[in-house]
């Protein structure tokens, strides 16, 4: 064994025991992912589900009551009638309705016609969940409309592709897998080099006869390991636990997954270079890497909906493509064009921050 691949192996074997005898390293690699996924998965849902909706029926015929017993056999909605649309409204402002359903008197003469019309108010606060809300009225209106046979002999079949039951837990899952790689291989590697720095620890290193390539390489071995194994826990947990279809390939997003814990350990030990402060490594840590990763990525705002100036941001953020990646493994499969166009842009930021690590470190103690 040559003298160089000794002092590698023994600067691994030193952040190992470093590892082991220091507990924050394990919560940020291994505890933090599993609390992360248990928020998103059980806290988190951008579904709507059981929505109060308020209901003033002042028609008593079987269509109208056929169309209110739809609801009540609805995941969606939780109604509840009212007796006037003055005391509807009143729930809606105090906040216990999120819509108003009224069925005027003359509903059953213009069913009869084929011209049946309700009308719906929808409170909008909550920009996100009165789209969904007026979107589920509007499906179960269509699907009154089938049953009355009020379609003029067409039929509608709707198809939903990928994620045919529409679980935001589907999508939201492996983007949050992406922000807990994020978060462990830089907030971890910039931390662990900073504390050195603040110990005194670095000072004895440098002594030593070590390049400063050769401590570079022995602190992204251990970490590299640390945060694929927190990677690996977080898939079997929102696999197995969250039942989060994995459609594509195991090997294919364990090898871009490597991808991306590389370029996220190169953050981490650039923003290290300059950083000597536990305190200051941790908020440029956040600030730089897992704010973008879980704003800027596409993870929960669409990119597409972003002003032009924030969409051209997002293209030098590691995690907007490991997002793409995982969500179309997860739920498309291996969609190898896509996958290998996000891979090697993922591959040209960790070149370029492992480049600027290699430029701004040297072996001085200033």
């Amino acid at each position: 064994m040559s003298p160089a691949l000794r002092r590698i192996c023994a600067l691994v074997r030193k952040e190992f025991l470093q590892v082991i005898r220091d507990p924050s390293s394990i919560a940020i690699a291994i505890v933090q992912p599993l609390f992360l996924l248990f928020i998103f998965g059980y806290g988190i849902s951008l579904d709507a589900t059981h929505v109060p909706v308020a209901c003033v029926v002042d028609a008593t015929g079987p269509n109208a009551r056929e169309f209110i017993g739809g609801l009540y056999q609805s995941q969606y909605f939780s109604p509840r009638i009212y007796g006037s649309m003055a005391e509807a409204e009143q729930a809606m402002i105090k906040g216990d309705a999120m819509a108003t359903i009224w069925i005027r008197s003359d509903f059953e003469r213009q069913a009869m016609t084929g011209n049946g019309k309700i009308e719906v108010i929808v409170n909008g606060v909550d920009a996100n969940t009165a789209r969904l809300v007026q979107g589920y009225l509007i499906g179960h209106w269509g699907q009154w409309l089938l049953k009355q046979g009020a379609t003029m002999g067409l039929e509608l079949k709707p198809r939903i592709w990928f994620n045919a039951e529409v679980r935001s837990r589907n999508y939201l899952l492996p983007g949050i897998i992406a922000v807990i790689m994020t978060l462990t291989g830089t907030l971890l590697t910039a931390m662990v080099v900073a504390r050195e720095w603040e110990r005194g620890t670095m000072e004895a290193l440098l002594s030593t006869p070590v390049t400063i390539s050769e401590v570079i390489v022995g602190k992204v071995i251990p970490y590299f390991l640390l945060g694929m194994a927190g990677m690996g826990l977080s898939v079997l947990t929102a696999r197995w636990l969250f039942q989060v279809p994995l459609v594509g390939s195991h090997w294919l997003l364990l090898a871009v997954s490597c991808l991306y814990m590389l370029a996220a350990l190169a953050m981490g030990l650039f923003i290290s270079s300059f950083s000597k402060n536990q305190f200051i490594a941790g908020q440029l840590a956040i600030i730089t890497t897992y704010l973008p990763a879980f704003m800027l990525s596409g993870f929960i705002f669409d990119i597409h909906s972003m002003p032009t100036v924030i969409q051209w941001l997002t293209h030098i953020i590691p995690a907007r493509y490991f997002v793409t990646i995982l969500q179309t493994l997860f739920l498309a499969g291996d969609v190898h064009g896509l996958v290998i166009k996000n891979a090697v842009y993922m591959a040209g930021l960790a070149a370029f921050f492992l480049l600027l690590v290699a430029r701004n470190s040297r072996k001085r103690l200033d």
